[in-house]
């Protein structure tokens, strides 16, 4: 591993969200004997969940999955002193098979917020960098300049509403294709997200929420595939539980959740553990306020069903 500048884990530091109530449920679920185990957590970043959870049980193991090289390089250094205890493996989740039934499998799948505040990697519409969004920016694939520029007004007006729920999509997509340059290509994010706004009326654009939001969200999970990469997350992940070992999964729009809740329901090897939704309390969102959207949801993995005898 090469060498780290002392500074690469805190500029990775962020709050893990809705810390305290998982770890109130998996103290109550969590049995003794999977305390000694394996756990996965499958979106690593920094390393915050998985600290606290190798903090509480001395007796766990980490198998930490990101496919972000500078997550992998912060979380290792965040993780360091759990010596081989720790396990880190730059893949993504849904290309991942453990060696072995796990205690637990955790996924964080909101972007972190170094993530976030990093211009360069275009995931933010509050600072100016290049429309990127690809969460492995070393493994190559399309940008969401790129994205823009391959789809017409009308694909990309419905992949704006389908992945951002945005109910103003097809102004959006118009004035988005109307900005290109003779090449084809846009100037940025700050002037992406100036130009959403622009398709708001102007005491809309002044809320809570920034009216760029749904926009650079639609684009990021396309860019990434991330609703195809979280189905099969939750197709996968089960079988690579142990009997009674738990999944948990923390969402941070409806369309994982969704997602999350119906698999929850349906899946005959999943029992739910929470029945609804755990959120962030009041306290919590005023220190982080990107916890306000978080949902975390667990289930347990069912013994196998005892064979039946002629």
């Amino acid at each position: 591993m090469p060498d780290l500048p002392s500074s690469t884990a805190q500029g990775f530091m962020h709050v893990p969200v809705l810390a305290e109530p998982l770890m109130q449920t998996l103290a109550a679920e969590l049995s003794e004997q999977r305390q000694s185990g394996v756990f996965i957590d499958a979106t690593l970043g920094g390393g915050g969940h998985s600290g606290l959870l190798l903090d509480r049980y001395p007796q766990l193991r980490l198998l930490g999955l990101d496919h972000d090289e500078t997550a992998r390089l912060a979380a290792a250094e965040r993780l360091e002193h759990h010596g081989d205890r720790v396990t880190i493996v730059a893949t993504n989740f849904a290309d991942y098979t453990p060696p072995h039934p796990v205690a637990l499998v955790l996924a964080d799948l909101g972007v972190s917020s170094p993530q976030l505040d990093v211009a360069q990697r275009g995931f933010s519409f509050r600072l100016d960098g290049p429309l990127d969004m690809r969460m492995d920016q070393v493994g190559g694939g399309e940008t969401a300049a790129e994205l823009i520029a391959r789809l017409d007004e009308s694909d990309l007006a419905d992949l704006i509403y389908a992945y951002g729920e945005e109910r103003l999509s097809r102004r959006i997509a118009r004035r988005i294709k109307a900005d290109l340059d003779a090449s084809g290509a846009y100037a940025g994010t700050a002037a992406l997200a100036y130009a959403v706004a622009g398709c708001y009326p102007p005491k809309a654009r002044r809320g809570r929420i920034h009216p760029a939001t749904r926009t650079f969200q639609a684009l990021r999970v396309a860019v990434n595939d991330e609703l195809a990469v979280l189905d099969r997350l939750l197709q996968q992940a089960p079988d690579w539980l142990q009997p009674d070992g738990l999944l948990a999964i923390i969402s941070f729009h409806s369309l994982e959740d969704r997602r999350v809740k119906t698999a929850f329901l349906s899946d005959d090897r999943l029992q739910r553990v929470t029945r609804k939704p755990l959120r962030a309390d009041e306290s919590e969102q005023q220190l982080n306020p990107r916890s306000r959207s978080a949902k975390l949801r667990i289930a347990r993995r069912r013994p196998p069903e005892p064979s039946s005898e002629a």
